[in-house]
């Protein structure tokens, strides 16, 4: 009866792990300024800079606007935050949590890029159609919305 009952425990337990490791294997890509989900066209994008971002829609509207800020102070990072406006929704979200969007030591931008693109996936912010859910942007603000701007003297 032991066997049988450590048998179930360990299929349980392969079974939670597969689906915690298949709930999001989905690839992203971003190359020739497009982001691809699966191989699928889904957004493009314009680098401003390694600070900036837009994201469009496959019609060529822009979508989402992303900027790193210093907040003005260059060689202080800890006072460093990043910026989502969401143009057609009319919502800016502002977040100091760079490791959300950060790929590791140094600034790759592409891959923080992709990073923020998987984070909306996640979040269902952003379909797999590249369109931006409403909804679950108004969840995505409740929790993430920092309001720095607001608070900071200038």
């Amino acid at each position: 009866m032991k066997s049988i009952d450590n048998m179930n425990i360990k299929l349980i337990l392969a079974i939670l792990l597969f689906v915690t490791g298949v709930s999001f294997s989905q690839e992203v890509e971003l190359k020739k300024e497009k982001v691809y989900l699966d191989g699928k066209e889904i957004l493009k994008y314009e680098k401003i800079n390694s600070i900036q971002y837009s994201f469009f829609s496959l019609e060529d509207e822009e979508i989402l606007h992303f900027k790193l800020s210093n907040n003005e102070t260059l060689h202080y990072l800890e006072d460093d935050y990043f910026i989502l406006n969401f143009l057609n929704e009319k919502k800016k979200i502002e977040s100091t949590d760079i490791s959300r969007i950060s790929s590791g030591l140094g600034m790759n931008s592409a891959k923080n890029m992709k990073k923020l693109i998987i984070w909306l996936l996640k979040e269902k912010v952003l379909g797999a159609d590249g369109k931006i859910n409403p909804e679950k942007l108004d969840v995505f603000e409740q929790k993430f919305q920092e309001d720095i701007t607001v608070r900071t003297v200038r």
